[in-house]
């Protein structure tokens, strides 16, 4: 049978038609569909392994690709090459000494406290091993709060680097008081009760432990303990299980990486982005990884050109920190094709595609305790993420309610006591359904913790959301985009300001290198007034005028710092985000803070410097604000 010419033509319109309609309506449909086709492939992996009892872990992966490519390079450091081999081989050394010790047994958790070094790895995959959990404890934590640490997951062993030993030394004696072993990566070491594990290794086989000793039969089996910081300062020890580690190692292939990349990993080991994500997606795509001591601006693209590297994972301010740097030549000679991580400002986004070429930025969202993850695929600039149909069906449950700041973001509830949805465009707080699909995990040690971030009751009685106290909006395209942290944000004169957005006005100013907006209290006044703590460029100088000129332009009333505060540099995290804590704490008090102060005068028309006289002023109310 054949058609006719007419219609052929018809046919051949419609198809056209439908194409025109597609890309106008829905421009993202194909995108969305193939990104959804990957999250159900590694979905249905995961729920093989949850019917039939059988768990592929990390780990397991991890042996298969020693197996498959021993002498492929698994990881770079200071310019030596690892291969698979030779880092399974030496954890295999580590588990051995343990196992031959008699010291740990499966099920009990190990603390590791240790610098990024190949080491690292090797301690943490040779624990794993031999069937425990492992907590990882941020290197910049002390005293009580390393003592709490292990209170909360329970270890009663602890591996050090040794170069972070000298570090313990005052503590050792309540470790050996609460029958804390600890164990240094040295060959020798001055304080008799610590024992040494580097001159145990050398001595220790290589051959593999019985696989049953890692085998696991649950994918809610915990794995890991890593450490997020504490309202109360003391850091909580989120549960990550095999569940979640497994999804963080799907992040690089999901993306689109590939056996052929090479990932440049400049995060702490310690957190979650560089040891799930990063090692871990590494492993699922039998890639090679380039391991950093600790990032540094001017030494990253050397780097990059010199390893061939073509993935690096970044966080909070790094990539401000690059463009920061002096302008080079050949600044788009590299092979680095994409950028994976979180934290990436608009303002930023565009000067590093300006300045470094069109390198496509991963940006995902999701925290370490957190039941939900998700990513913008696309590479829309400004968004975390999609929340569409295709979504809703692979069961993504998320939902952005309307809150009131006044009440510390409590959600609105209507007259029958429910949560309510903001309208596309509206700044709501997002939660996720806790559920068989998306479980939550919570802390160990602390059932409390746990309960404080759980909402209940929220769409009909009984039923439980995990807050995640951060602050998003869906615009008209089913991008999710991050506006604050519940925390980060403050209300002054009856209206809500987020730091964010009034940091990404401030970084358009031209002698502004890096700005920390947050909220401090004037006595006398509700709320807390606008004060941003800035670093100049190293080749300008501050002007008070143009920065009064530009706040007044592009900020309304309510969000233009009051107070300015220079600095030569600014507190972060481990993880590259900016501290706000002290800050807060330190007030715009001139004769307590060193370092120029100014305060935003309208009757001069621009930020002058503020005073003991105008400070005395300001609190006796003698000041418009």
């Amino acid at each position: 049978m054949f058609f006719s010419l007419g219609s052929v033509t018809a046919l051949v319109a419609g198809i056209f038609a439908l194409h025109v309609v597609q890309k106008l309506c829905f421009p993202y449909f194909w995108k969305d569909v193939f990104y959804l086709v990957k999250v159900i492939r590694y979905g249905a992996r995961l729920e093989i392994f949850k019917i039939t009892s059988k768990v592929v872990t990390i780990i397991d992966r991890f042996v298969q690709q020693a197996e498959r490519i021993p002498t492929k390079p698994f990881l770079i450091y200071e310019g030596i090459t690892y291969t698979y081999q030779d880092i399974n081989e030496r954890s295999n050394k580590l588990a051995n000494v343990f196992l031959e010790q008699g010291t740990l047994k499966k099920g009990d958790s190990v603390a590791l406290l240790m610098n990024n070094e190949p080491d690292f790895i090797c301690v943490w995959f040779g624990l794993i091993k031999l069937g425990c959990a492992v907590a990882f404890l941020n290197t910049n934590i002390k005293s009580r709060s390393l003592l709490h640490c292990f209170n909360c997951c329970g270890a009663k062993t602890l591996v050090v680097g040794a170069d972070l030993l000298d570090s313990l030394e005052d503590i050792l004696p309540s470790f050996l008081e609460d029958n804390i072993s600890v164990w240094a990566m040295k060959n020798e070491s001055s304080h008799t009760e610590v024992q040494t594990l580097l001159d145990k290794m050398d001595k220790a086989s290589d051959k593999p432990t019985p696989p049953a000793l890692r085998a696991t039969t649950s994918l809610k089996a915990a794995t890991l303990y890593i450490f997020t910081s504490g309202t109360t300062g003391l850091p909580k020890a989120a549960v990550i299980t095999h569940l979640q580690s497994l999804k963080a190692a799907a992040g690089f292939w999901a993306y689109g990486g590939s056996e052929d990349d090479v990932v440049y990993i400049p995060l702490p080991l310690y957190h979650s982005a560089a040891s799930l994500i990063g090692v871990g997606g590494t492993i699922e795509m039998g890639a090679t990884c380039v391991l950093k001591k600790k990032f540094s601006a001017s030494q990253f693209w050397n780097d990059c050109r010199k390893y061939d590297v073509t993935i690096f994972q970044y966080i909070g301010e790094l990539c401000r920190y690059l463009c920061n740097q002096p302008k080079a030549e050949g600044e788009k000679k590299h092979k680095v094709h994409m950028g994976v991580g979180n934290g990436l400002r608009q303002d930023v986004w565009r000067e590093f595609h300006r300045r470094f070429g069109e390198i496509r930025m991963c940006e995902l969202y999701g925290s370490t305790e957190g039941n939900l993850c998700f990513m913008n695929h696309i590479g829309k600039i400004g968004a975390v993420g999609r929340s569409n149909f295709f979504y809703k069906v692979i069961g993504y449950n998320l939902f952005i309610f309307s809150a009131n700041l006044a009440t510390h973001y409590e959600p609105v509830r209507n007259s029958q006591g429910f949560c309510q949805h903001v309208n596309k465009g509206e700044t709501g707080l997002l939660l996720s359904k806790i559920g068989a699909s998306s479980p939550f995990f919570g802390y160990a040690g602390s059932k409390q913790l746990t309960e404080k971030k759980l909402m209940r009751n929220v769409f009909v009685k009984g039923d439980a959301y995990f807050n995640t106290g951060d602050l998003m909006a869906e615009d008209a395209e089913d991008f999710i985009c991050f506006k604050d942290r519940v925390g980060d944000t403050f209300r002054w004169k009856g209206e809500n300001v987020a730091t964010t957005e009034v940091t990404e006005v401030l970084g358009l100013v031209d002698f502004i290198q890096e700005a920390n907006v947050y909220g401090v209290e004037i006595p006398g006044n509700e709320g807390r007034a606008g004060m941003a703590a800035i670093i100049v460029r190293p080749e300008c100088e501050f002007s008070g005028k143009k920065l009064f000129d530009h706040v007044l332009n592009d900020l309304p009333g309510y969000a233009r710092p009051l107070f300015i505060r220079l600095q030569e540099s600014m507190e972060m995290t481990g993880t590259f985000k900016q501290q706000k804590f002290n800050l807060v704490k330190s007030g715009f008090n001139p004769s307590t803070i060193c370092g120029p102060l100014y305060f935003l005068d309208f009757s001069e028309k621009s930020y002058v410097p503020l005073t003991n006289t105008l400070y005395s002023s300001i609190l006796a109310g003698e000041r418009k604000l």
